[in-house]
């Protein structure tokens, strides 16, 4: 089965022998060629709309692979029970949905493993929800395909007595500054929202994401001057500051990281 680059990426990130959870899975791609492959053993394949979810059915049936891909009509984690699955992939909604949906299926992550995450939009929400309930991010990866940029986040329960935690990854880091005069600090709030393994391992897609973010931040700054109203002073100087912030983290990137 030819899967897009991006669900490919994701594919590689299952360990060997797992028991899959496929959330939204649509037509079931991701938790079909993972078990053509030999990586998955036992896949779930859920989805909460009925035309996907006949979509994904027949796709399985296609494939002979019914007594090994349980393909279920269900919102969310509701699709499996506690201790069922061992990796959880959710790809191509949005950061805040995908953080609602483990949200409200916490008690179907007793025993999972790993959590593989691609949100479309809303990754700093995504970031934030991992680690304000107990799991560590461990990899990001960003790609670009068809003219739209992704990010994919894995994360595993944290430990208490790891070496890293997610108390270190998000402490505010010193970086010289791109003028060489000082320091710049990467605070906190900067590595939740443009990712702390991006950061230390930055690509030109990275580059391309947040120089496009910028010109939709000016486009807003534009917008907001020709109002009247007091609060858009208010908004244009917070908008001004992050917009600041994020051309001199680009700027330290390419000076000295890329």
């Amino acid at each position: 089965m030819k899967l897009s680059r991006r669900l490919e990426m994701i594919m590689e990130l299952i360990p060997e022998q797992s028991r899959l959870a496929d959330i939204g899975s649509d037509h079931a791609l991701l938790p079909v060629a993972a078990v053509q492959t030999g990586q998955v053993v036992q896949a779930v394949a859920g989805e909460v709309n009925p035309g996907p979810f006949k979509a994904a059915a027949k796709q399985v049936a296609e494939a002979g692979l019914q007594h090994q891909i349980s393909v279920r009509c269900g919102d969310g984690l509701a699709v499996i029970e506690p201790g069922e699955v061992d990796v959880i992939t959710i790809a191509g909604m949005g950061g805040s949905l995908i953080a609602s949906i483990l949200d409200n299926g916490q008690d179907k992550l007793t025993d999972v493993q790993l959590l593989i995450l691609q949100p479309n939009v809303g990754e700093d929400i995504l970031r934030r929800w991992l680690m304000e309930h107990g799991w560590l991010l461990t990899s990001e990866k960003i790609l670009e395909e068809d003219g739209k940029i992704y990010e994919i986040l894995t994360a595993v329960p944290e430990q208490e007595d790891a070496r890293i935690s997610s108390r270190l990854l998000y402490e505010n880091q010193e970086w010289p500054s791109s003028s060489g005069d000082g320091n710049f600090t990467v605070t906190s709030e900067l590595l939740l929202r443009m990712g702390p393994w991006l950061l230390k391992e930055p690509t030109p897609v990275l580059m391309d994401k947040w120089n496009s973010e910028l010109d939709k931040l000016h486009s807003i700054l534009n917008s907001l001057s020709a109002s009247k109203l007091e609060s858009a002073e208010a908004k244009s100087s917070q908008l001004k500051q992050e917009i600041a912030q994020i051309k001199e983290v680009l700027a330290c990137l390419q000076k000295d990281r890329l």
